[in-house]
């Protein structure tokens, strides 16, 4: 289908500027207003599914509720000849991704100020009720004036019980979700702090602290290793903010601190102040203490299947969303051969991995 105007004409597409799961991003020009937007449109393959269609009217909804500079804004929302439409604030500039594919890992005090913003506009949104469950540097757009803006909630939902997927359904990216995100679990505020602690441990050392195999191994085994300090891969990070970073992949949910105690440790803000940027010369103690570890068994037995099940489910619906510049949707990604037992689901998940990296 083809499409060049929305709603009998008020918004004029110009070009596709980005591509997810469920939606390719248009650049436009609102008419009415004089201004440009971006133009977030259901794929049209998938708009014949309600419940496709019902999550990603609730996307516009939730986000509503969001008023703060560093988150994008929605506009409006509507729907032309069966295909729902979100329209959001554009932002000139790139999403962290690319701008770690073309420069490389980002010097700390850099990492500090983005992910001080970033971690503000999480904050935001916690205390509002709402849990972005896909942070990724994807997800996170770099304006060219220096603002760092989070996008794309299409797959978060309100902490009050309100489901949109199938109990025990994975959603996000793997190689950014928490412990028990990757289990089916319960996925409140503390899980956008891990994905966090994730891309903060990637803009520094240029890698995420697992990959997706990873994910696997750790569905197997019930509980996650701690990964290395980012200073092990860049020595120039800061012991306070190896400390931070840390502290948000803390396996146990409770454990991690909370967006807005992220922010005001990157800003030094916290009473008494937390400097993360002291230079390694000067390394004091850790900033944040490090609580008894315990395992907690996130799977078992045949859980550990249905976790694995869940999470194949999830990153089939996730669908990657830094892909860029394309102008067609990719068709649903091949289902995961099932297994009677956890350890075979995760070897089968582990293969169709290799297969989707080709």
């Amino acid at each position: 289908m083809s499409v060049s105007t929305l709603d009998e004409g008020r918004f004029r597409l110009e070009g596709v500027v980005g591509r997810g799961g469920m939606a390719l991003v248009y650049r436009a020009v609102d008419r009415e207003r004089e201004e440009p937007v971006a133009i977030k449109l259901l794929a049209d393959n998938l708009a014949a599914d309600p419940e496709l269609r019902r999550r990603f009217a609730r996307e516009a909804e939730l986000a509503k509720r969001l008023s703060h500079p560093n988150v994008v804004e929605v506009r409006g929302s509507g729907e032309t000849d069966g295909r729902a439409f979100i329209v959001l604030e554009l932002v000139d500039g790139r999403d962290l991704a690319e701008v770690l594919r073309r420069g490389g890992p980002l010097a700390p005090e850099r990492v500090a100020e983005l992910g001080a913003q970033a971690a503000a506009a999480l904050a935001h949104a916690h205390e509002r009720g709402l849990v972005h469950r896909d942070v990724k540097p994807q997800n996170l757009l770099l304006a060219v004036d220096g603002t760092l803006k989070v996008s794309d909630f299409g797959i978060a939902r309100i902490v009050d019980g309100t489901q949109l997927t199938q109990a025990g359904a994975v959603l996000g990216t793997a190689a950014y979700l928490a412990p028990e995100q990757a289990a089916g679990q319960e996925v409140t505020a503390a899980a956008d702090v891990y994905a966090f602690g994730v891309v903060l441990y990637e803009l520094l050392t240029g890698t995420p602290p697992q990959s997706a195999s990873t994910v696997v191994a750790r569905a197997r085994r019930g509980a996650a290793e701690e990964p290395p300090p980012p200073s092990e891969l860049a020595p120039a990070v800061p012991a306070g903010l190896d400390s931070l970073i840390l502290a948000c992949l803390r396996e146990v949910p409770e454990h991690r601190p909370t967006a807005r105690e992220v922010e005001l440790t990157l800003r030094g803000e916290l009473d008494p102040p937390t400097r993360v940027l002291t230079p390694v010369a000067e390394r004091p103690t850790a900033i944040l203490p490090r609580p008894q570890r315990r395992r907690n068994g996130l799977v078992a037995g045949a859980a550990g299947a249905l976790a694995v099940l869940a999470l194949a489910l999830g990153l089939g619906l996730s669908g990657g969303g830094g892909a860029r510049k394309s102008p067609t949707v990719e068709p649903r990604i091949a289902a995961i051969k099932a297994a009677p037992t956890a350890a075979g689901a995760a070897e089968n998940l582990a293969r169709w991995l290799r297969r989707q990296s080709r």
